[in-house]
């Protein structure tokens, strides 16, 4: 089954449902009340096992203490917390949660026929992630890389020449598929489009 897209207010940022063995959350949105009304139309919130998250922003992860009440576990990269703690505040957005899973980047989770590879992606955050699962050639890439373009590193711990560096570690994998964190899921060839925002990063760069 493919994963379900659920586009979530305020800023239509993508959140994914995985349902395997073990039921999963790829980001959690701004707005919990929709995500839990949209979750409900396919599985009972307490069934979701795991929510991971590609980075702290607040449009990809305002609601998750609401969604964490349900049981889920939480996992997100370590180099977020600093971020989640104290550089949210500065953007206007104070939500705190307490992550029951660090990661650093190489770790693999099981979901069932599933499993989901964690690849550190600095750059629009000091902590992004993505989430690859090899079989399918699906990749989960947040605000790292979209269809046109890739997210802003202006932010804080935002970094350019982080950035490229791992979009140059993305476009090495075979990926079909690409589910970013906003804007349309691409089907068929996505490393094409990799290949195309490395090369429109690198002009801004000069």
């Amino acid at each position: 089954m493919k994963p379900i897209r659920i586009v979530t207010p305020p800023l239509g940022a993508n959140v994914y449902l995985i349902i395997d063995e073990r039921v999963a959350l790829i980001d959690a949105g701004g707005d919990a009340g929709f995500l839990i009304k949209a979750l409900q139309r396919y599985v009972n919130p307490k069934e979701i096992e795991y929510l991971f998250l590609t980075h702290s922003h607040f449009d990809h992860a305002m609601a998750v203490p609401e969604v964490k009440r349900f049981g889920c576990k939480v996992v997100m990269h370590s180099m977020e917390l600093d971020l989640l703690n104290r550089g949210l505040t500065k953007l206007g957005y104070v939500y705190h949660f307490k992550p029951d899973i660090l990661v650093f980047g190489g770790e693999t989770f099981e979901l069932g026929e599933l499993k989901l590879e964690v690849i550190h992606t600095p750059g629009h955050t000091s902590g992004s992630v993505c989430y690859y699962e090899p079989k399918r050639k699906w990749l989960f890439s947040g605000d790292t890389v979209f269809k046109f373009g890739f997210g802003r590193y202006d932010f804080p711990s935002g970094n350019p020449y982080d950035l490229l560096k791992s979009l140059e570690i993305l476009r090495r994998l075979n990926v079909e598929s690409l589910y970013p964190g906003h804007d349309d899921i691409v089907e068929g060839e996505a490393r094409i489009y990799i290949e195309k925002n490395m090369e429109i990063l690198k002009s801004l760069m000069g």
